[in-house]
């Protein structure tokens, strides 16, 4: 397994060298790792990037070609380098597992070690989540608007590498997507691989159907072809029925699919099906394809587009507005024994974290199913399992109490003292856990334009911890009237 422990900030170092100089390294430190907005502009996000980071809590660790580099440059001590060497996470890493939906400001993943392992594993660790979370979103997204019709994901051209497009092929098959054209994704986590043929199939042959025939004798068994190198209606569609007539039935084969890349996919759709059905091939598929997202698919089911199955990636791999913006805080440090919150404070108000070792809690509807809301609490409080009053942190007279639920956790203990204990589960679990999960949000909150906002509050206790380590962050600001700096000047 690759080692990537050098994938760190420069300052993740010298800060940590800092905490060393200061005797510092065994102090315990808490960490969460969060998003302030939900990405692109919806209701919810959906998790991604776990099992990468338990792969690289696994393998972290820095050899002499690391120690020798960072020796070049400088900065540090002989002794912090030596601490380096024997440099092993033997902390405890809690998180929201893969596929979960997840919303803004709630800790997705925590960190609790000594204060030098968690700096360190920072950068990696916000590089995972945010890759992760991004494409396992983007492809629920459009699950959610194909309702049923299958999406091929086939992105891996747009991506930005060959690591990016494994991880966002991945995280297509855990977000509901029947297959994907990346071969290597599909060698690395044994998940279906699909593929048709290109144009350049067709443009180098003599003719579309000299291209169209070569190809069904290759693939009698799965003949799906690209009809809208020419023209869809008048070339395309006859030409794959021609092959159909000609080649495939007479020996005991039937046409598959035709897909359809250009132009006006909603017309073409309907136009080509016509043609088939005429044509005695009421079973051939029609896949739809071209720079598709939720909203053009919802688009075209609205307008009575023929569609058996999508193909996408540009918008998975690197959709619009491509950012999560996962932070990671530092909450609280252990001193005489116990964890004393600490707080990050703004004047952006957006930006003032919540403190302290927390545990996150989902309610579900006993009736329903549906999720009403998440709680974030205090580590050591217990939340009751008969009535339950959430509290708006932005105004707490606005509350929700509510009744007949279940709770449940939602982080899971993926190390504990640096021992990996979550079994993580096949991508094909994660598919089924993730349609179960996505199943239980409202559709309002699921929606692209305009989702309801989900609940995500803080208990009585932890909102009054919040509020009173603010006042005293205020109390520590020191005034600086400028008029009298000036003066002093002049």
């Amino acid at each position: 397994m690759r080692n990537l422990t050098m994938m760190t900030d420069f300052y993740e170092l010298t800060m940590s060298q800092a905490y060393f100089t200061a005797g510092k390294k065994d102090e315990e430190a808490v960490f969460d790792a969060f998003f302030r907005k939900n990405p692109l502009d919806g209701g919810y996000a959906v998790m991604g990037g776990v099992d990468r980071i338990i792969n690289f809590i696994n393998n972290a660790h820095f050899n002499e070609e690391d120690i020798e580099y960072l020796r070049t440059t400088g900065q540090f001590t002989e002794e912090f380098l030596n601490y380096l060497k024997d440099f092993k996470f033997t902390g405890s890493i809690y998180a929201v597992p893969d596929g979960t939906p997840v919303f803004a400001n709630e800790p997705i993943v925590t960190v609790k070690a000594p204060i030098i392992e968690a700096q360190i594993i920072e950068t990696i660790l916000l590089s995972y989540l945010n890759a992760g979370i991004i494409h396992t979103t983007a492809a629920r997204r459009v699950v959610e608007a194909a309702d049923g019709i299958g999406i091929m994901e086939f992105g891996a051209r747009r991506a930005l590498g060959p690591d990016a497009a494994v991880e966002a092929s991945k995280c297509a098959i855990i977000a509901g997507c029947v297959g994907t054209s990346n071969v290597l994704a599909g060698q690395e986590y044994g998940v279906p691989v699909l593929g048709t043929m290109a144009h350049s199939l067709v443009t180098e042959a003599d003719s579309e159907y000299e291209a169209f025939l070569n190809y069904a004798k290759a693939y009698p068994n799965n003949c799906v072809l690209l009809v809208d190198t020419y023209d869809v209606l008048k070339s395309g569609v006859p030409n794959a029925i021609r092959v159909a007539k000609e080649f495939l039935i007479p020996n005991g084969y039937k046409l598959k699919g035709i897909r359809i890349d250009s132009g006006d996919l909603a017309y073409l759709s309907k136009e080509a099906k016509k043609m088939l059905v005429e044509a005695g091939l009421d079973d051939t598929k029609i896949t739809l394809s071209n720079g598709l997202n939720e909203k053009t698919i919802k688009s075209l089911k609205e307008q009575g587009a023929v569609i058996d199955s999508i193909g996408l990636g540009d918008n998975i791999v690197l959709p619009d507005k491509a950012r999560v913006g996962c932070v990671y805080k530092n909450v609280a440090v252990k001193q005489n024994g116990e964890f004393v919150s600490r707080i990050k404070v703004s004047n952006d108000a957006a930006k003032a974290i919540t403190p302290g070792f927390k545990k996150v809690y989902r309610f579900y509807d006993k009736t329903t199913g549906y999720a009403l809301g998440d709680v974030i609490a205090l580590h050591e409080e217990n939340i009751p399992r008969n009535k339950f009053t959430l509290i708006d942190p932005v105004n707490e007279h606005n509350t929700l109490t509510i009744k007949n639920y279940e709770v449940r956790e939602l982080q899971e203990a993926i190390f504990v003292d640096g021992e990996q204990v979550w079994e993580d589960p096949t991508l094909l679990e994660k598919q089924a856990y993730c349609a179960k999960e996505m199943s239980t949000l409202y559709p309002e909150v699921k929606r692209d334009e305009n989702p309801h906002g989900y609940y995500v509050d803080l208990t009585r206790k932890l909102l009054k911890l919040k509020k009173e380590l603010i006042r005293q962050a205020k109390e520590q600001t020191v005034e600086y009237d400028i008029d009298t700096k000036l003066e002093k000047r002049l």
